[in-house]
């Protein structure tokens, strides 16, 4: 598959950010990638997209190292691969994939709980 924004690529390989898995278009960077999943919100950050500003910052490494501590590159440059994990986001990434990396799911249980809690004292 071919789009002007991204390298051709043929499939889409997983990658977590933040524990939260998605599917992104192999042989294209990290920030593309992001720019994939997020292209509202991404072409609106202040990135550079060759390596000067330094904004695009992340920490990765791959599910199948031992080394915990992980890489720390720059978005724009680095490709993604299957398995990769990136754990950390530089503020601008974290503001504009704000909306793909927010939990899903049923609330806390405690957060339950205080709702049960409120709707009883709720009058009929």
């Amino acid at each position: 598959m071919s789009d002007a924004l991204y390298r051709p690529y043929e499939k889409l390989v997983q990658i977590s950010i933040q524990g939260k898995k998605f599917q992104v278009p192999e042989n294209n960077t990290c920030l593309r990638a992001f720019q994939y999943l997020s292209p509202e919100t991404v072409a609106y950050g202040r990135f550079c997209w060759n390596q000067e500003c330094q904004t695009c910052r992340i920490v990765y490494k791959m599910s199948n190292e031992a080394d915990a501590s992980g890489r720390a590159v720059l978005a724009c440059k680095a490709l993604v691969a299957e398995g990769m994990e990136i754990t950390e986001l530089s503020e601008e990434l974290k503001w504009v994939l704000t909306e793909i990396l927010k939990p899903s799911g049923p609330p806390a249980p405690e957060t339950t709980e205080l709702t049960r809690d409120a709707q009883s004292r709720l009058p009929e």
